[in-house]
């Protein structure tokens, strides 16, 4: 099924001209992981933030707000799609928590930078390797040790 949710956030976002970027599990399968996906995870620009929001409209799970759980400091939506979430973050100031010094820092966003992978079917536009193993190890929950791991000895 994260196929099918894959493909209607991608159309969502395409026919919009939207910019977005690929994080998360679905990132990291890209570049060797292969754990199950929980869900998939993507930011776009602030200022599409609220079109987003707007277009998905009928399949919203959790609004559309500030948040800080599970080691993230964002403003996001969850939508479910065929049962599979998508959550889609307003790239304007997400931080994430660093366990090794216990403190948030940013997250920087650059949707300038990625790589194009075909992932479920679509040529995705993934966060650059090297950006999400950084991320990835800031956070140091066991999911990202897991997935750190996968990618580098996929290399």
């Amino acid at each position: 099924m994260h196929h099918l949710a894959a493909q209607w956030i991608v159309g969502l976002l395409r026919d919009r001209n939207i910019p977005f970027l690929i994080c998360g599990g679905l990132a990291a399968r890209g570049y060797g992981s292969e754990r199950d996906l929980h869900d998939i995870d993507l930011f776009v620009p602030g200022e599409h933030f609220l079109s987003v929001v707007q277009a998905g409209q009928a399949f919203v799970s959790k609004a559309a707000a500030h948040r800080q759980e599970e080691g993230w400091d964002l403003t996001y939506i969850q939508f479910k799609y065929e049962g599979v979430k998508v959550e889609v973050g307003s790239a304007d100031g997400p931080q994430i928590f660093d366990a090794s010094h216990q403190g948030w820092v940013p997250l920087g966003i650059d949707f300038s930078r990625y790589v194009t992978v075909n992932l479920l079917g679509l040529e995705l536009p993934l966060m650059p390797k090297e950006d999400l193993i950084q991320y990835k190890s800031v956070l140091s929950r066991p999911v990202d040790i897991e997935d750190i791991h996968a990618i580098r000895t996929s290399e």
